[in-house]
């Protein structure tokens, strides 16, 4: 008996010390500190899905990408010396008229605060554009809209590919559509200084960059283009049509006529 009593005291020392050793392994994305605990936090429950800092982060900055972007396409529409700046103007106008109804709607479901006013740094580029002129003005005009939308672009990336909540992963979606049309619009002006971008994007890195090697002036295997099987029949068609740069298909629903999302 005794010595079934201490093969029982050890086995279960054994299982104790497993156990203890394997607990945080197992608890450890509810610790504190962690980045699922932080994001928790600061997370509350609604009837579209988990709403998160990092939702509503994205629901003010899509707001406030309206309340300048949209005054700035109207001073191009009326300022700008050539059409393709004037266009330019109103694709802002009109993208940002229909974006911001639908982040307004969006808000006022998920009970978010929204801004009225620009920032301090978005009303400094407003004034910048406001005392420029001529060539000086369009380029300001292109390099300012076309840096903003390009930031924008990753924040909307990384929400869409993240949320949990059905109402901002639609708004994510139509701040997409509507960002990469002002990108384009932009680009195609000619007015872009893509090395300034490319500076400034190569300032804010952390870490070398990854990727293949770089060429050495001989010309690598020809890639062969991926294909579907024979006999495999599709009915989509490419989003964008080559030589149509600025072919991109905006016109969506109205949010107050869409019909309700279901509750998750």
């Amino acid at each position: 008996m005794r010595r079934i009593n201490g093969s029982a005291l050890i086995i279960a020392a054994l299982v104790a010390t497993v156990a203890a050793l394997a607990f945080p392994v197992w608890s450890y994305a509810d610790r504190s500190g962690t980045g699922q605990a932080n994001i928790a936090a600061s997370t509350v429950s609604t009837q579209w899905g988990p709403l998160t800092a990092m939702d509503r982060d994205l629901i003010v900055k899509v707001r406030l990408a309206g309340l300048w972007e949209l005054p700035a396409g109207q001073q191009a529409m009326d300022r700008a010396p050539s059409e393709a700046i004037k266009e330019c103007g109103d694709h802002l106008v009109v993208g940002h008229t229909d974006l911001d109804k639908r982040v307004v709607s969006v808000a006022a479901k998920l009970g978010v605060e929204l801004p009225n006013q620009p920032t301090e740094q978005q009303q400094g580029w407003l004034r910048e554009l406001s005392d420029a002129q001529g060539d000086e003005y369009e380029r300001k005009f292109a390099q300012l809209l076309r840096n903003a939308h390009g930031k924008v672009f990753s924040a909307i990336a990384l929400v869409r590919h993240t949320t949990r909540n059905e109402l901002v992963r639609q708004l994510a979606s139509d701040a997409n559509i509507t960002v990469l049309d002002h990108i384009t619009m932009l680009e195609a002006t000619g007015k872009v200084d893509f090395d300034a971008l490319a500076n400034e994007a190569a300032g804010n890195l952390t870490e070398s960059p990854s990727g293949p090697p770089p060429p050495n002036g001989n010309l690598p295997p020809a890639a062969v283009p991926v294909e579907p099987a024979d006999g495999v029949t599709v009915t989509s068609e490419p989003s964008t049509q080559p030589g149509a740069p600025t072919a991109i298909n905006t016109n969506r629903p109205d949010p107050e006529t869409s019909p309700a999302p279901s509750a998750s």
